[in-house]
């Protein structure tokens, strides 16, 4: 294909994959009561969200049209993730006839385990949120009344939902550089103190709340990560292992065996005689090319 072509091609994907997230997006902003009630459970569950008086769990809107946008942030997220089969497979049909067999393979093996790894790291991210806001809840004084902006809260949640889901995608890189052959297993477990000391500042820096629990949750949670991918290293390096042991006998200067077949080869038939091709007429020698 010509660049043309390709540019065409690139067209056609992103109007299909637009066209699919635009659906999603409808579908999402149907559904965003449903979804704004399940993101507020963490901060419901808690008795200090309950209004004495009515006993309702209560959320602070400050501008008119702050629950509008925020439907409307999460009608994108939930059209995103309702159209991602659909923008995936539009990507992947542009990208994968640029790829060998093999690397579509591994395409395949890390898109399997890329959507699960980021489900966990969102469910984590739910449980750190509710024990972090009952820690923060539980410290303030009990002549102060909290009620949390709707805003802030529900953008707090789905932060730290990505950034949970986000780094629990890090073991897939660690198997990336394995399988290119980039750092061996044995290379990657000397690197556990350096990859804890990692997990933990990163945690600190990326949870959004004081509380000691959601950075040691995610912590711990990707040094287990960690050991996994190095284990699944290991046993990479070792099917490799037994791939070269089969040529290690083999001489570098070494002839490939040859099977030699004794097939008798059958005369051809035989051909007729051509005539011979005519003289070529005489050349005027006073004319030039050109003329």
């Amino acid at each position: 294909m010509t660049l043309i072509e390709h540019l065409r091609e690139l067209r056609v994907r992103l109007f299909r994959a637009s066209l699919g997230i635009l659906v999603g997006v409808i579908i999402g902003f149907v559904l965003s009561r449903e979804v704004m009630h399940i993101l507020e459970q963490p901060y419901c569950d808690l008795p200090q969200s309950r209004d004495p008086q009515t006993g309702k769990c209560m959320l602070l809107q400050l501008g008119p049209a702050d629950v509008l946008l925020l439907q409307l942030r999460i009608a994108l997220w939930v059209g995103l993730i309702a159209a991602g089969p659909i923008w995936l497979y539009q990507l992947w049909a542009f990208i994968a006839p640029g790829l060998h067999r093999h690397e579509r393979r591994y395409a395949y093996a890390f898109a399997a385990i890329a959507a699960p790894l980021f489900a966990a790291g969102g469910f984590l991210a739910f449980f750190v949120v509710r024990t972090g806001l009952e820690f923060l809840l539980d410290i303030s004084p009990d002549n102060i009344q909290t009620t949390l902006e709707v805003g802030r809260y529900f953008s707090f949640v789905t932060n730290l939902i990505l950034i949970f889901g986000v780094a629990f995608e890090f073991p897939l890189i660690i198997l990336m550089l394995n399988f290119v052959g980039l750092a061996s297993a044995k290379r990657l477990l000397s690197w556990w103190r350096v990859a804890i000391f990692a997990f933990f500042a990163f945690s600190a820096i990326a949870t959004p709340t004081p509380d000691p629990f959601g950075m040691t949750a995610l912590a711990l949670c990707l040094s287990v990560l960690y050991f996994a991918a190095v284990l699944v290293a290991f046993i990479n390096d070792r099917r490799k292992r037994r791939r070269q042991e089969t040529f290690d006998n083999v001489d570098d200067d070494e002839a490939s065996p040859l099977e030699y077949d004794a097939e008798s080869v059958e005369a051809g038939e035989q051909l007729e005689a051509v005539a011979p091709v005519p003289a070529p007429l005489p050349i005027e020698r006073r004319y030039d090319e050109t003329t």
